[in-house]
């Protein structure tokens, strides 16, 4: 990949003058290269129209630290917050100063991204919660704490309202309690090895991340995937994308209190679970991805019952949505509520839904299209209100698409082999990047592959880290009774933004 090294004080305005020129943030990637160059690195990692850009600096192996970016390019001020708790590179004058995984009880100097962190010296953590959160201080401003642990079951994460009343005046939150150090788990594992880490990132996406990663590998490696696996990944997204879409809209009927519309989306999500397990054997497509192309061939027969499937679920989506659109309490609530600008969505780097259902038209698919995408017509489906009901209405919108994409892959499949051989490396490290459209957005896989073929650096960034900080946006002067509705109009993952 082409890498373009400035000082680091010149990092912010090269990254600013790139964003401002139309670039947009794929990822940010810390390094610890001691080892190798006898310092730390910062890579800023950027789509320009399609072409990867990559403006890098090289920082002190003793105290690593550069002037913040994210005062010019908000878009990487959790980037760099993760970045700082995780290697110990600080970004100056940040505008939140605030650790973002690590709680206030770990121990300082030590940072579990370097190289040499011995997880011997981290002690047995305090059962209490010690959130730094930001509140408003007034008269008549009460704090609402909710979560860690929560009703359902979900995974933990801790919201602090401060409200007037009813009426939501402020939201900090707090992710990371299930943070699993999986990019630290990923280091020096071959890469087979490496996949199984990558696509447990997080389960209703996990063919996006084992298709990301294993795209990075193939890119740093020189690795030409068939035709047909290209197909099969294909077929295997959009499935991953119709699970997700069908369940979540009935998961907003959920945090409105509309049962019939949540367990309809529940229906309609077990259909296509089980129709992903009879082609990969497994609901959430868990090892049908490898490096090089697929684990093994989908059955023929089985693809000839997912024409049938469709129709059937296209069917079923058009009744779901009358359902849902018909019934005015629901309608109600999700009208005007929780209301994402599209000045934020641009500003903050929102991805994915999020993002085009205020008005941003942007889909990796069609804009940085992969695989068997270069031949497929992609149709971008957009809204304009940005709030809850415009996210709805775009889950419903972009499950056709996923429906008209399934049935022009399954009139033509390539035939063929569905796997390449992965060759060895040597000689230099290797880089590579897989960006693909998950369910949730944009999804990065960043890597380096060192002289002996194992992974010396494994990046994830994931459409949930990218949308989490959107969602404390979109509360104010709502009611706290509707936040569950709009949080579950993301739909954001916590496991694959803790990692």
């Amino acid at each position: 990949m082409n890498e373009v090294w400035v000082t680091p004080s010149d990092l912010a305005s090269r990254v600013a003058a790139e964003v401002e020129a139309g670039a947009s943030l794929l990822t940010l990637v810390g390094a610890d290269e001691r080892a190798t160059d006898g310092g730390f690195a910062t890579r800023v990692v950027l789509d320009a129209g399609g072409v990867t850009r990559t403006i890098a600096s090289r920082l002190d192996g003793t105290s690593p630290r550069y002037p913040s970016i994210a005062a010019l390019v908000p878009a990487v001020h959790w980037d760099e917050r993760e970045q700082r708790d995780l290697l110990g590179i600080v970004p100056e004058d940040h505008p939140d100063p605030r650790g973002l995984v690590l709680r206030a009880e770990w121990p300082d100097g030590l940072y579990p991204l370097r190289k040499d962190f011995d997880p011997s010296r981290v002690p047995a953590m305090p059962r209490h919660d010690t959130f730094a959160a930001r509140t408003v201080a007034g008269e008549d401003v009460v704090e609402i704490p909710v979560g860690p642990i929560h009703a359902g079951i979900i995974e933990p994460g801790h919201f602090r309202f401060s409200a007037v009343g009813e009426t939501i005046l402020h939201l900090d939150a707090q992710l990371f309690y299930t943070h699993r150090g999986l990019e630290k788990v990923a280091e020096g594992r071959p890469l087979d090895s490496a996949l199984v880490v990558a696509e447990r990132a997080c389960g209703a996406c996990t063919v996006s991340h084992a298709g990301a990663f294993s795209i990075a590998a193939e890119q740093a490696l020189g690795i030409d995937v068939p035709p047909r696996a290209e197909w099969g990944r294909a077929l295997l997204f959009e499935l991953e994308r119709l699970y997700n879409h069908l369940g979540d809209a009935g998961n907003m009927c959920a945090g409105g209190g509309f049962a019939l519309g949540t367990m309809a989306g529940a229906r309609m999500k077990e259909a296509v679970q089980r129709r992903l397990d009879a082609l990969v054997g497994h609901r959430f497509g868990r090892g049908a991805i490898a490096v090089g192309g697929l684990r093994r061939d989908l059955p023929s027969d089985t693809l000839t019952d997912l024409w049938r499937d469709i129709r059937i679920w296209r069917s079923d989506l058009r009744d779901f949505r009358d359902l849902v659109l018909t019934a005015n309490g629901i309608v109600d609530r999700m009208t005007r509520t929780g209301v994402l600008t599209r000045d934020a969505v641009i500003g903050l780097g929102a991805v994915g839904v999020a993002a085009r259902a205020s008005g941003v038209d942007r889909d990796v698919r069609r804009d940085r299209p992969y695989g068997a995408y270069g031949s497929l017509p992609v149709r971008v489906p957009t809204q304009t209100e940005g709030d809850t009901l415009a996210r709805f209405r775009q889950r419903l919108d972009e499950a056709l698409t996923s429906f008209d994409l399934i049935e022009t892959l399954l009139e033509s499949p390539p035939t063929g082999l569905y796997r390449n051989a992965v060759p060895s490396n040597s000689g230099q490290p290797r880089t590579g990047i897989g960006v693909v459209e998950s369910p949730r957005g944009l999804l990065t896989h960043w890597l380096r592959i060192d002289a002996s073929g194992k992974i010396d650096r494994l990046r994830i960034r994931s459409a949930s880290f990218a949308n989490w900080p959107l969602v404390s946006l979109t509360a104010p002067g709502n009611l706290v009774p509707d936040f569950p509705l709009i949080n579950k109009s993301f739909e954001l993952c916590y496991a694959c933004t803790d990692r």
